[in-house]
């Protein structure tokens, strides 16, 4: 076993312990002075989680230069405003764990701009006058007044605490694959929870429910998530993914532009949005993160705006909804199988 598959179950021990230590405080009479029985051993116990947390970071940095980004396509459509990018700081999120050097987070910022159409991100550039509207099943249609948001909710300081995920214009837009590739791991069982974008919120995520999804692994930590191998030891992760939106399985194959699934809020989030990162391994908890660059975007810096059209305009292939559509088989909205699969929990 690796040093960088043992770190993580080290650090996830700690936890355990000094969680254990703190209960028996509480529920239990131990023999002796409590500075011997509780506090000595929690200071040993944090004294191990510094270094374990140590040398996951050192484990997971990359080594030497690193390569030229590897080119793929952008896993959406629309505008988004980049959020926590390796274009303005390495590691992007802060540490190397889970392959997230060069990872970044977007979210939707679909208000109208010059040649944009309001809504939704995935509904594409506002079309040109000589040119009939194209439709795209596969996006949520441009909202009419009061059918949904537009701009994305500001953060608050205390109100409201939480808010439900459908008030974030991200929540739900379709992701593409940036590459023809396989499917290694597709779960999609964990419930969409509320937004954390307001500072008591914020204290909660980072105090209390942060800490003890580190404990039950990386999983917990990127939510619902796709990974996806592009070849040649380079992997593709989408984390955060909407709870039974996903149109792919562990094995299947897909090509560029393919939908696969949906933004959500699952995992250790403060918002609806899209985390991707490379990576050079299946595992996040024993791979080191890959530079990327997003053919026609490059690599969106902190704070930038972007718009990506839609994948046949970029020279791409279509969609698989929009394929068939054009191939006269009917869409599964329009045989009436539901696009998004199970409800979100929110």
């Amino acid at each position: 076993m690796s040093v960088r598959r043992v770190v993580p179950i080290a650090m996830r021990l700690s936890w355990l312990v000094l969680i254990a230590l703190a209960i028996g405080e509480f529920v239990t009479d131990l023999p002796g002075p409590g500075w011997a029985t509780t506090l000595l051993p929690a200071l040993v116990v944090l004294a191990l989680m510094v270094a374990t947390m140590s040398l996951q970071a050192r484990a997971a940095a990359p080594r030497g230069e690193p390569g030229p980004p590897v080119e793929v396509a952008p896993p959406v459509t629309g505008r988004w405003k980049a959020l926590n990018s390796p274009a303005d700081k390495v590691p992007s999120h802060g540490t190397h764990a889970y392959g997230q050097t060069y990872a970044i987070d977007i979210v939707a910022e679909p208000e109208t701009a010059e040649g944009e159409a309001p809504g939704r991100p995935g509904a594409g550039p506002a079309p040109r006058p000589e040119a009939g509207p194209v439709p795209r099943p596969q996006a949520d249609p441009a909202p009419r007044p009061g059918a949904g948001p537009v701009a994305r909710p500001a953060f608050r300081l205390f109100w409201p605490v939480f808010r439900r995920n459908r008030a974030f214009p991200a929540f739900g837009a379709p992701l593409l694959a940036v590459a023809d590739a396989t499917v290694v791991v597709a779960s999609d069982g964990q419930r969409d929870h509320l937004s954390r974008n307001s500072l008591p919120a914020l204290a909660y995520l980072m105090l209390a429910e942060a800490p003890v999804r580190s404990i039950v692994g990386a999983h917990r930590i990127i939510g619902n998530h796709v990974i996806l191998d592009l070849g040649g030891g380079t992997y593709a992760v989408y984390a955060h993914l909407r709870r039974g939106s996903l149109r792919v399985r562990a094995g299947d194959r897909v090509r560029a532009g393919q939908g696969i699934g949906r933004v959500g809020n699952s995992g250790n989030t403060t918002e609806p949005h899209l985390h991707f990162h490379l990576m050079d391994g299946p595992d996040p908890d024993a791979a080191r993160g890959v530079p990327f660059t997003w053919r026609g975007v490059g690599v969106p810096a902190n704070g930038e705006t972007f718009t990506v059209v839609e994948p046949e305009e970029r020279g791409g292939q279509p969609t698989e909804e929009r394929a068939e559509k054009q191939a006269g088989r009917p869409t599964e909205q329009q045989a009436g199988r539901p696009v998004e699969g199970r409800a979100a929990g929110s």
